[in-house]
């Protein structure tokens, strides 16, 4: 059976982003307009639209969309600002950002999910500002700093180093805590310190090595 994506997409933005109070008209758009079917495994397709994780191999899922939605609306990017994605996985939430912002460098621990990403940017054209690396980002060094960072899986407690990457005025979506209650956040770099927003909550995967030591009960 052929599915028509192009409904889907609509349907998925109508029916499940825009009543969880996704509002925003840009990240609405990004959102309708961006063919997330081709950043989906094959396997999966059928499924790119629904209301589901999907698997992408490795142990690895893609956000259910309204968890994207609220992600990107979260951060609030401008067509200015730089960006700092801390795990692409398939490179859809990538290539929403870049339609938002000016340019999206985005770190992949897999090389194989980094390969097939940057391969997937590039033949759907939506990856033109998107700089994907295969690096593990509590690993990563680089003396740039990003007007946001997006964590696309879930940390114990914010790594300070992931911080330290931000600009003055800057923020950082993360989900912290421990399954199967977590809270996304928004850290704002601000002169007194960090401030903390708290924006909903939900249950990611942890990020490689950021998973909380496993607690013995005698």
């Amino acid at each position: 059976m052929m599915i028509d994506y192009s409904q889907a997409r609509e349907m998925m933005v109508e029916q499940q982003v825009r009543p969880w109070d996704v509002l925003d008209a840009r990240v609405l758009e990004a959102l309708a307009t961006l063919p997330r079917e081709a950043f989906v495994p094959e396997i999966h397709r059928a499924l790119a639209y629904a209301d589901v994780e999907i698997p992408l191999g490795h142990g690895q899922k893609m956000m259910k969309p309204v968890v994207e939605g609220r992600t990107l609306q979260g951060l609030l990017l401008q067509p200015g600002e730089e960006v700092l994605e801390i795990g692409t996985g398939g490179g859809y939430l990538a290539a929403c950002m870049g339609a938002l912002a000016r340019e999206v460098v985005s770190l992949e621990i897999n090389p194989e999910l980094a390969a097939r990403a940057r391969h997937q940017l590039d033949i759907s054209g939506h990856g033109n500002n998107v700089r994907v690396e295969n690096v593990d980002a509590l690993d990563y060094a680089t003396d740039r700093r990003f007007d946001a960072i997006c964590v696309t899986a879930a940390v114990e407690a914010v790594p300070p180093r992931f911080l330290q990457w931000l600009r003055p005025g800057g923020r950082l979506f993360v989900v912290r805590g421990r399954s199967p209650v977590m809270e996304a956040v928004l850290v704002h770099n601000e002169v007194n310190g960090p401030r903390i927003e708290s924006l909903f909550e939900t249950d990611l995967p942890y990020l490689a090595g950021a998973a909380p030591a496993p607690e013995f009960v005698f």
